[in-house]
């Protein structure tokens, strides 16, 4: 935005260079880019941001140098002549999409001569840019550059039945802007019209049916607010860009608009005569409510690391017009109502600094950096990488947002997700509960790219809703991988094993609504987590390939709480190991974790270890039963075993299989 340094004194008196005032506006975080001398005045094209739409105004920009120099803000006083009539006989005004337009003022003026703007104006728009049109046209540009809300001045005997009506506009609606664009309008554009068509595209651009020109004598001028994005919308779909619009796209002052008409009014009058009529017609369905916020002195200068005077906190923060109120440490503050970007204390911190000063903040010669130690957590996290990376995994980091669909998918329903509101996240805006989900859209990435095979992990947090003020978050570590559940298992196990070399894994059968078959992973009597095979339904709704897909997720917490305190070390064996392979035939119900604890009831001191080998169906076994091949492994610690004494053992536990569990062993 361009301002003028000869405009700014207006409002606030000037007394630095121009490269003073432009690296007081860059500290105040108006970075400059580029500076004019054009006619005897300054002009210093300063960048504002999106959240910072009051200082679209020469009015704005003198607030923030008067708060910076503690100087008075000298704001234009308002008089102008006003005709008997009332404006109720004018015309009227309905919003008929409050969503949309939050507020919406017309007022007329009477008996103008369009014609030529004085030259004082002339030369201030010019100086900026702005073209002169003619007298009315051009006190409602000098207006807005002004104040920052954008006025708009129709011909008043062009509007048909003496009323305005805020709405949107209806298919098959076409109206034709002052700059000769087409516009076809639909119902999810807001548009101002009058008793019969519609005469402007809101915060956009009027109709050129109802432009001032030079047979005009009476104007309604319009002052309002609208829906920043219903603005931006239009003004895309049309590639009309207006100063307007830019304006509206970044909030206006919504409770200043009286004013600001009022303000437009008196530069009309000074530029084209006239009169105004008598009162306003003023829509306001829902009053804007300006946020109270609180900052404590000593947070303040904590944060900053300086000490700051509480009164002058106190006087730069009335400048800015927070109203402060002391109380003790606290300053209580209501946020102004041209202010939309304040929400929390750190933001009314951040405005004290910029107008104090950043270069008050002392910089040291030399940087002090604490070297620590990673803390017991970080080196295990590290331990774990370093493991799974062996295992021919790789570690991923993904968005800890989901849609809903993915949600349903592994929880049964998007009921009980913690969402937000961002209006960026329309689709996924859901806090995720499981990383898996998550885990699997990055698999569908790799294989949609040629990537495979796909093995990948994460470490990260998930969200619960809890009784709490805040979710429970727990951290999680989950990986998939497109292979067969025994390399997953191995993995688990060994996993297990390097956190904790005495403990046991056992996985216990369990449903998972995302999975064919999933079993609690379960050690010392805790469940870590969950494992199973994705089933079709999930993979479909997610659009995986079709291949099997094993996910897996333990509570990383409970996973370090595992780590042995004593890591102690056992000889090798010394005598060699007797290997059986039994090939049982059970029933199909029957599952490994029934198989195992059989075997085990009737294990002697020497079975060292119960391995899975594998699983067969099809001829010659019955339909309904299934071969499953164990593998047992024999030792004696003190000696070297016989095969007649582990026969015997061998025996036994045939015997308690196939009393416990019908087991047969396989010949064929």
């Amino acid at each position: 935005m361009k301002v003028s340094v000869n405009w700014l004194n207006d409002y606030v008196r000037i007394d630095k260079t121009t490269d003073q005032l432009a690296d007081m506006l860059s500290d105040l975080g108006f970075n400059t880019e580029g500076i004019e001398y054009i006619d005897g005045d300054v002009i210093i094209d300063i960048e504002v941001t999106s959240n910072r739409g009051d200082c679209l105004s020469h009015i704005g920009v003198a607030r923030e140098i008067a708060a910076a120099t503690v100087q008075p803000l000298n704001i234009p006083d308002i008089k102008f002549a006003e005709d008997n009539s009332d404006i109720s006989e004018f015309t009227t005004v309905a919003i008929e999409a409050p969503g949309l337009c939050n507020r919406y003022t017309a007022r007329i003026i009477t008996g103008i001569k369009v014609g030529p703007s004085p030259d004082w104006m002339k030369q201030r728009l010019e100086v900026l840019g702005v073209r002169s049109v003619n007298n009315v046209v051009d006190a409602t540009n000098y207006a807005m550059i002004e104040t920052g809300q954008p006025p708009h001045a129709f011909d008043y005997d062009k509007l048909k039945g003496k009323q305005i009506v805020v709405r949107k506009g209806v298919k098959g609606e076409r109206i034709v802007s002052i700059d000769g664009t087409k516009c076809d309008l639909d119902e999810n554009m807001l548009v101002i019209a009058d008793a019969e068509k519609p005469v402007a595209i809101a915060g956009v651009m009027g109709g050129l049916e109802t432009e001032v020109s030079d047979t005009t004598t009476t104007i309604l001028l319009e002052d309002a607010h609208f829906d920043p994005v219903a603005v931006r919308t239009a003004s895309r779909k049309f590639a009309i860009k207006s100063e307007a619009a830019f304006r509206f796209e970044r909030h206006i002052d919504t409770e200043r608009i009286d004013w600001a008409s009022q303000r437009t009014a008196q530069l009309i009058i000074e530029a084209a005569g006239g009169r105004v009529v008598k009162g306003l017609a003023d829509a306001y369905p829902v009053k804007a409510q300006c946020p109270r916020l609180t900052m404590r002195l000593s947070r303040l200068n904590k944060l900053l690391g300086i000490d700051i005077a509480p009164q002058t906190a106190v006087e730069i923060l009335t400048a800015l017009g927070f109203a402060p109120a002391l109380d003790g440490d606290t300053a209580a503050c209501t946020s102004p109502t041209w202010r939309h970007d304040m929400h929390r204390e750190v933001d009314l911190i951040e405005e004290v600094i910029r107008s104090y000063g950043y270069d008050k903040i002392p910089v040291d010669s030399k940087i002090r950096i604490k070297v620590a130690p990673p803390d017991k957590r970080e080196k295990f996290s590290c331990k774990v990488r370093q493991f799974l990376n062996g295992c021919g995994l790789y570690e991923t980091i993904s968005v800890t947002f989901t849609d809903g669909d993915t949600a349903a998918a592994f929880s049964g329903s998007q009921q009980g997700h913690l969402a937000v509101k961002d209006a960026s996240r329309k689709s996924a805006n859901l806090l995720r509960q499981t990383l898996i989900g998550s885990l699997l859209k990055v698999l569908r990435t790799n294989y949609n790219t040629g990537n495979i095979p796909c093995r990948i992990f994460e470490i990260a947090d998930t969200f619960k809703p809890s009784d709490a003020e805040l979710p429970d978050e727990r951290t999680k570590l989950a990986f998939i991988m497109d292979a067969d559940f025994r390399q997953m298992r191995g993995v688990i196990e060994q996993l297990v094993a390097v956190t904790d070399s005495r403990a046991k894994v056992e996985i216990k059968p369990a449903d998972m609504p995302w999975a064919d078959s999933a079993g609690e992973i379960i050690v010392g009597g805790k469940v870590l987590g969950y494992a199973g095979i994705v089933s079709k339904k999930t993979a479909a709704k997610l659009d995986l390939p079709d291949i099997e897909i094993c996910a897996a997720e333990i509570d990383f917490t409970d996973l370090l709480a595992l780590q042995a305190q004593v890591v102690t070390a056992a000889p090798l064996p010394r005598f060699p190991a007797i290997v059986r392979d039994l090939s049982l035939v059970v029933d199909e119900p029957v599952s490994w974790a029934d198989i195992t604890a059989t075997i085990n009831s009737k294990a002697t001191a020497e079975l060292e270890d119960v391995n899975f080998i594998g699983i067969y169906r099809g001829k010659p076994i019955e339909q309904g039963r299934k071969s499953v091949t164990v593998s047992l492994v024999f030792r004696d610690a003190e000696g070297t075993l016989k095969h007649d004494t582990v026969d015997k053992f061998e025996n036994d536990i045939l015997d308690e299989l196939k009393n416990k569990l019908a087991a047969q062993l396989r010949t064929a």
